[in-house]
């Protein structure tokens, strides 16, 4: 069997200390998952069911590379995430079992066409067009647990240009990373090279061309993006 046009290659992300990469199969995204976000986008911070969107696996970016401000839109935003790594299949899991689907963790920037995104929803429609496009998700080197261990609490935060612009604590999560999973995982099933942005604190804002974007999470260190001209 041959194939009419060329396949495209593996998305993959970093591995922390590795030569080796990281498969990526999906990306899933969870919003509003930080109460003051929530309140900040003019949403209810209560602890309704969660909901998800996702990203295409080939719009992953590594840490270190330079983004050009994307097209269609006038507010480019960033959005500091945790992100979760799935080593393990699984569905319906119980949030018993479900830290131990984790494979490790890293830190994600969920760049966001907000303009394009909040004329979508206002319309009622998917937010693909704000939250989907190239280049859209920057992920850090993975961070097995075996180094780590899971990571309830610490400090995240995100600076433009050395100015912070969010900071908060991963404990702070509306719904927490093995109630993600669960929930999740009752909805579709989760393999291995899965991964989960687990929301954004408040303090979203636009960037521009020139800004240098610096993400940290503790104990996973810092990621770097610097945006240039429009593409």
């Amino acid at each position: 069997m041959g194939y009419v046009f060329e396949p495209p290659g593996q998305a993959t992300v970093e591995v922390f200390e590795s030569e080796d990469r990281l498969p990526v199969r999906r990306i899933f995204c969870v919003g509003r998952n930080y109460a003051a976000h929530a309140r900040e986008m003019g949403a209810d911070p209560n602890r309704e069911p969660p909901f998800f969107f996702t990203k295409p696996a080939d719009a992953v970016v590594d840490n270190n590379v330079s983004i050009p401000y994307p097209p269609q839109t006038k507010n480019f935003h960033y959005e500091a995430e945790l992100v979760v790594v799935i080593g393990k299949r699984g569905r319906d899991i119980t949030e018993v079992d479900s830290m131990s689907h984790v494979w490790g963790y890293a830190i994600g920037n969920d760049l966001t066409r907000r303009d394009l995104q909040q004329q979508a929803r206002e319309k009622g429609r998917p937010w693909d067009i704000g939250k989907a496009f190239d280049r859209s998700a920057i992920i850090g080197p993975v961070h097995p647990i075996s180094k780590t261990g899971h990571l309830i609490q610490g400090q995240i935060s995100l600076s433009v240009n050395g100015k912070i612009k969010q900071n908060a604590d991963i404990a702070e999560l509306i719904w927490s990373v093995s109630e993600i999973i669960s929930i999740l995982s009752h909805s579709i099933e989760l393999h291995s090279g899965d991964l989960i942005m687990t929301g954004t604190p408040a303090g979203v804002g636009p960037l521009i061309d020139g800004d240098k974007c610096t993400v940290s999470i503790e104990g996973l260190g810092q990621i770097e993006t610097k945006i240039t001209q429009k593409a």
